[in-house]
């Protein structure tokens, strides 16, 4: 793998947001900060369209300093928040999507997602906040969590407020379509498993990828279930990676991290990542029979001490287990004891 992005991964190394870059005559990368965050940021990209006006792939974070980014990022190359037409967004988590709001009441622009996304910001937005927090709660207990650590790292209803504002989007992309960016020519390739509705985006002019949070140039992105979700998000990231392995782009321009060559390169490394993951899970299942998925994310191995894991770290760590033992029970190499809170073992041979 290549890295094209030098200045993004330079800026990276030094703990600092990057730089506004001009990419093409007509496309620019702009860095929306993430509050809180090891990511940092995210690469919004902006398009001079044809005719006039600008098109962006996702908006960023909603935060006054995200806003002041978008909007200083956009005035530096000669336009502003008012001039957008549209917005293309990969996938509904807030660091993608929390900005498409304020965007469209500035704009007056469109917004696109893919249904299966657009139907849980749907949701999302009709939902009273103490109701998502108890949903989520009530999951991680199904997950084998006891209830006052659900509750803990779940935390309170203001935690949850802000994705209760986000945009519903007006506009709808499947797999195989065009967004309508004129003078683009950006398809569009649903990939899910980030998340059910994830897309990315070929431009078939230039040979770029918009890869979103799908393929990321140095971490696995958190493939996890979720409450009334896929019922096998690792098998559909798989899939979602071999579909877009051999399409041989000039340049991978990802959500977050730095730019990249080496598409195939990247998706076969993330899918070995995967399979060393499922290996690692079986040998603590063998070594921990009857354990729900809470218990077993304390047996893997992860970027820090098991111990330091709460809060939305440990819910995704958990979630991500539970992924990852949906795959194997497919595969029939574990089975669930069924129940409110199923246990796990290995399936007999």
């Amino acid at each position: 793998m290549e890295i094209t992005g030098t200045t993004q991964h330079a800026a990276w190394q030094a703990r600092t947001l990057p730089p506004v870059e001009q990419l093409r005559a007509d496309l620019w990368s702009v860095p929306v900060p993430i509050p809180h965050n090891p990511l940092r940021y995210v690469s919004v990209y902006a398009f001079a369209l044809a005719g006039g006006g600008l098109g962006l792939i996702d908006t960023g974070w909603e935060s006054d300093a995200g806003w002041s980014a978008l909007s200083d990022g956009l005035a530096s190359i000669g336009g502003s928040v008012a001039d957008v037409r549209g917005v293309l967004v990969t996938h509904l988590h807030f660091d993608h999507l929390g900005l498409a709001s304020r965007v469209r009441e500035a704009s007056g622009a469109w917004i696109a997602m893919h249904p299966a996304d657009a139907t849980a910001v749907e949701r999302l937005t009709r939902t009273e906040a103490r109701a998502a927090v108890a949903a989520e709660v009530e999951f991680l207990v199904g997950l084998g969590a006891p209830r006052d650590d659900a509750a803990a790292d779940v935390g309170g209803a203001e935690n949850l407020s802000g994705f209760m504002r986000m945009a519903v989007p007006d506009r709808m992309l499947g797999d195989g379509d065009h967004a309508a960016f004129p003078g683009w020519s950006l398809r569009t390739l649903h990939t899910p498993g980030h998340t059910p509705g994830h897309l990315c985006f070929a431009e078939e002019r230039t040979g770029l990828f918009f890869s979103g949070d799908h393929v990321l140039p140095r971490i696995s992105p958190n493939i996890s279930s979720t409450d009334g979700g896929s019922a096998d998000p690792l098998r559909d990231y798989l899939d979602s990676l071999a579909g877009v392995r051999d399409l041989d782009p000039t340049e991978v321009l990802p959500g977050h991290e730095w730019r990249f060559r080496g598409l195939a390169d990247r998706v076969d490394a993330l899918t070995a990542h995967h399979e060393a993951r499922l290996a690692e899970l079986l040998r603590a299942i063998a070594d921990h029979p009857g354990s729900t998925p809470w218990d077993l994310a304390a047996h893997l191995t992860w970027s820090r001490p098991w111990e330091q894991y709460e809060r939305r770290m440990r819910i995704f760590a958990v979630t991500e287990t539970d992924a990852h033992l949906r795959l194997l029970a497919s595969r029939g190499l574990v089975a669930g004891s069924g129940g409110a809170v199923p246990t796990w073992t290995l399936h007999p041979r």
